[in-house]
């Protein structure tokens, strides 16, 4: 059985940990606020602009002057995935339920005969991910050093992408991330960036308009298709971000409150410690005065 002074060390470490979390979350939710607001303003561009090419798509996608981003490489032999995480964890099962998503998508691949790449961002993902699959990580973006996450960080990422995609590296390219829906909500998805999926219903017309363009489809498609692949992956990292913070904030309530039930019962099990000792101690004194 533990010594008093062993059971007040428990319970003193406990309250130290409790105060750790509660800070935690108390800062998690500072911070979930002005996220979600930057991942709820992005989704209406991102929505938008995959419109806008969805509907310009249509009239070119089939043709040989279409952008190779557009048509693909006639191949999807090589699939990269590109798998956005956390720098950091005690997020519960945030960074996890992306991983898994990419791993069920890579063996099913794999399955197929295909060829699997990964392109990380995030260190939690790289790091569950290099345990099964380090000879096939291709490269790592740490966003550590960045107190805020901007469009030129997306943009460094696309264009890292672009570039293997044109060196013939890989036929398809999907990002996987999580949508923010609310603080006890995050849902990992899965989204084809290299080449474009487009909703069919777009491909038809733009809420039913036909439209002219100025210049030709192909030049408008040329400018716009690496932007929207950092749109996309800006949108994904924002996502991530008000992801991250919702899932923390719920993770370090819960760890709070375990802390709370583990220090009533700590306290409950050193009172009755300590009555015992109590208890034996006079035992022993009017044992032994009634000896005398």
């Amino acid at each position: 059985m533990p010594s008093l002074k062993d059971l007040r060390n428990r319970i003193a470490a406990t309250k130290a940990t409790q105060k750790i979390t509660k800070a935690m979350q108390m800062v998690a939710a500072s911070k979930l606020r002005r996220a979600q607001v930057a991942a709820e303003a992005a989704r209406p561009y991102a929505s938008h602009m995959d419109k806008v090419l969805g509907n310009i798509a249509a009239s070119v996608g089939s043709l040989d002057t279409a952008p190779r981003l557009l048509r693909g490489t006639g191949s999807d032999s090589v699939h990269l995935l590109l798998v956005c995480t956390a720098e950091r964890g005690l997020c519960g099962p945030f960074n996890t339920a992306i991983v898994r998503l990419a791993r069920e998508r890579a063996t099913a691949l794999m399955a197929e005969g295909k060829e699997v790449k990964f392109f990380c961002v995030g260190r939690k993902g790289y790091d569950q991910l290099r345990r099964l699959y380090s000879k096939q990580i291709i490269e790592m973006v740490d966003l550590r050093a960045a107190r805020t996450l901007q469009f030129s960080h997306a943009e460094m990422i696309a264009e890292k992408v672009i570039a293997r995609f044109n060196n013939f590296e890989f036929d398809i390219c999907t990002l996987f991330f999580s949508r923010f829906r609310s603080v006890i909500a995050q849902i990992p998805t899965a989204q084809q960036i290299i080449p474009p999926v487009f909703d069919s219903k777009v491909a038809e017309g733009l809420d039913g308009a036909v439209y002219e363009f100025e210049p030709e489809a192909e030049d408008i498609l040329h400018e716009l298709l690496p932007r929207n692949i950092a749109v996309q992956i800006f949108r994904a990292l924002l996502e991530n971000s008000a992801s991250f913070y919702g899932a923390q904030m719920s993770a370090m309530d819960n760890a709070t409150r375990n802390a709370g039930d583990m220090i009533r019962r700590q306290t409950l099990t050193y009172n009755r410690t300590r009555q015992a000792m109590i208890t034996k101690e006079l035992i022993e004194i009017i044992s032994g005065a009634e000896a005398l």
